[in-house]
């Protein structure tokens, strides 16, 4: 889900978030399971509930068919809107990395997946695009040029990404185990990801969404979506670690709350959303 805008922090605030952003969390959350056009009255009418305006949601919806993610078609004076092949793709991905209960968290065969990859301080877009693939694939940068994750399944995921940019011919990348020299495997984990503010942030949507009562059946679907967006944010900072690397981690029980939260909440929302959108 990388076409998405990645956090600047843990913190970002809704209003920092792009439209274009919120809006593939729309499309992921509202209009994916349903695999109909979804006219674009529909999505501005949930745009607006996220707080941003028509003109945001207008261009945001053009970005985002101009990324090839959905396509138009005309039916009399309306705009209809279909997912591409390639949003269906990323919403797959995204929706087992960032809601599936299914990974295990307590098996690993001790094995990291360790990539070197320089980029000069002048190639800033370069930069950023590789940092928020990266990050989306679990890596953690313990020091400048150094990315590691333990979900070495991932390594070709990585390398596309790598080679997307044109960084392979300076790239090198192993897996194995860390060993007797160096840091432990402790401090790697300390220094690659800042836990302690993905745990805040954790807190924070927790005290924000848990025990939440809805007065419409709109605040719910909005409620629904925004917490859906967060968590696939969190996916930037929190790479769902091994236990072993981090016991006791109170992130860990905080995210599985949170998308329980969501899976609760997803019915009556999907309810009012097909009311909104108009499908049978």
């Amino acid at each position: 889900m990388t076409d998405a805008d990645p956090p600047t922090s843990t913190k970002d605030a809704p209003s920092t978030r792009s439209a274009r952003s919120v809006l593939i969390t729309v499309l992921g959350e509202l209009v994916e399971p349903y695999g109909q056009p979804v006219r674009t009255a529909a999505l501005l009418y949930v745009m607006k509930g996220l707080g941003f305006g028509a003109h945001a949601g207008r261009q945001a919806i053009a970005r985002t068919g101009s990324s090839g993610l959905i396509a138009a078609r005309r039916d009399g004076r309306e705009t209809l809107w279909t997912l591409t092949d390639k949003a269906h793709r990323l919403f797959t991905e995204g929706d087992v990395r960032v809601f599936s209960t299914d990974i295990d968290t307590t098996q690993w065969d001790g094995r990291w997946l360790v990539v070197n990859v320089p980029i000069p301080e002048s190639h800033r877009s370069t930069r950023k695009k590789l940092y928020a693939a990266l990050r989306w694939a679990g890596f953690g940068n313990p020091t400048p040029g150094v990315w590691v994750t333990p979900h070495t399944g991932r390594a070709a995921e990585a390398a596309k990404a790598i080679d997307a940019l044109g960084l392979t011919a300076n790239t090198v990348s192993f897996i194995g185990t860390t060993a007797a020299a160096g840091i432990s495997e402790e401090e790697l984990v300390r220094r690659s990801w800042d836990l302690d503010a993905a745990e805040d942030a954790y807190a924070a949507l927790l005290e924000r969404f848990d025990s939440h009562t809805f007065g419409s059946d709109d605040e719910l679907l909005f409620n629904h979506v925004e917490l859906a967006d967060a968590l696939r944010r969190m996916t930037y900072v929190d790479p769902r670690l091994p236990e072993v690397l981090l016991p006791d981690w109170r992130g860990q029980r905080a995210a599985k709350r949170l998308r329980d939260l969501r899976a609760e909440w997803t019915p009556a929302a999907h309810t009012r959303w097909r009311d909104i959108a108009r499908l049978e």
